[in-house]
């Protein structure tokens, strides 16, 4: 018999409850969050050998059960909150709001819903996303040290620090002419100094998370960092958070996911289309600072996309937004042919080289798209400051030739 049960995870205890197809409770039990919980779940479920577990935010509190289980051998789908509590709002008779019957709620809508996400193993993914989120946290942490290392600075230099950014060098100058006078002075010279080895210490910290990054995204073997404007930490912020990108059906589904696609708010014959505030934030963050890293070099196919957009009469936050949903198609191609290739499910393009330039083709570079055309900005190995587009280093190398020539 197909038992789901469903598991109502929390900081100190996880309850589980078994029900049939006909969504009857065949059995309850609550354990405690210790070293044997999996083993303790697993023995009392093994009269049900048909069994699915669904746990409630299985990205969440319930995480660790979630892998856990996996491990084990179970199969594990994730239940976003929201449609538990669908379940208990729409439910006949007096349900009241306890563990039992969150983790029976659970469990019905495992069974009604059929798109819900199964849980993997980690794998590279995670560990990109863990390396990812420790360098923003660390860049929102220096931003914290500098702002108070500035206003500390104001105090203490005439006319404050230059420009708008203070560096560990430029601070440590500023404060070797620094002369305090009086005890409130050689406090605030003190704290400053403070700040100063906090700064440090962080950006010692950022370069070698910036150095784990570049080795986790080299080893993943991913295409993305050829997307000009995706480096490191936009590549592994895009790979931790997509996961398994066949979980999107196409490049519209990625694009609602991470907030890129506009929202549809019509009536009647009138269609009108909003910002979407939608989607994984921090995805839209770095898809946000890929677009604006091809604005700012005018050589990038993305600037000379951006500008035609003004040209039309587009606000520059409106040309950047659908410069974004463009760069958000790309690095979806990208995804796709990335699985592709591991799963050796397809085969390669023309001449052995990635992808497939035919429009059809959903893991080529530069697919076509039926609102933006074609995805930009095309593959560039790098997003330095040197990088150059090929189309200008090909006409300066014909007009070298022709010098020659003549």
């Amino acid at each position: 018999m197909a038992v789901m049960i469903g598991v109502d995870p929390h900081k100190a205890s996880h309850t589980a409850v078994a029900i049939d197809r006909a969504e009857q409770v065949l059995g309850e039990l609550r354990v405690r969050s210790s070293g044997d919980q999996c083993q303790r779940l697993m023995s009392w479920a093994a009269r049900w050998p048909e069994r699915t577990w669904a746990i409630e935010g299985a990205g969440g509190l319930g995480y660790l059960l979630a892998q856990q289980l996996v491990a084990a051998g179970g199969t594990v789908l994730d239940v976003q909150p929201k449609l538990g509590s669908r379940v208990r709002l729409l439910a006949t008779g007096n349900v009241n709001k306890n563990d039992p019957n969150d983790a029976r709620s659970v469990a019905v809508a495992a069974l009604r819903y059929k798109d819900l996400a199964q849980v993997a193993r980690e794998d590279q993914a995670a560990v990109m996303k863990l390396w990812s989120k420790r360098r923003r946290d660390l860049s929102s942490l220096r931003t914290q040290v500098v702002c108070r290392l500035h206003a500390l600075l104001c105090d203490l230099v005439p006319g404050g620090m230059p420009g708008k950014e203070v560096s560990a060098a430029q601070a440590a100058r500023a404060l070797e002419a620094v002369a305090p006078a009086g005890a409130v002075g050689q406090a605030r010279y003190e704290l400053a100094l403070d700040f100063l080895a906090d700064l440090r210490r962080i950006d010692t910290q950022m370069k070698e998370t910036k150095k784990r990054l570049e080795t986790a995204v080299k080893a993943s073997g991913t295409t993305l960092t050829e997307v000009f404007g995706v480096g490191p930490y936009v590549a592994a912020t895009v790979i931790g958070y997509v996961g398994d990108v066949a979980r999107f059906a196409d490049r519209d589904r990625s694009a609602s996911y991470n907030g890129t696609a506009p929202i549809e708010v019509s009536s009647g014959g009138h269609k009108v289309f909003r910002l979407s505030r939608r989607g994984n934030r921090k995805l839209n963050h770095a898809l946000h600072m890929a677009a604006v890293t091809q604005v700012a070099h005018r050589h990038s196919d993305g600037r000379a996309y951006y500008e035609r957009k003004l040209k039309e009469g587009k606000t520059p936050k409106e040309a950047l937004r659908c410069l974004k949903r463009r760069i958000s198609d790309a690095i979806f191609a990208h995804l796709v042919a990335d699985a592709k290739r591991k799963a050796g499910a397809a085969k390669m393009g023309p001449g052995g080289q990635r992808g497939n330039g035919s429009v059809s083709s959903a893991a080529g570079s530069n697919p076509q798209h039926r609102h933006f055309g074609q995805a930009t900005p095309e593959p560039v190995p790098t997003i330095g400051l040197g990088a150059t587009s090929r189309r200008p280093r090909a006409r300066l190398t014909e007009r070298k030739k022709s010098q020659k020539a003549s």
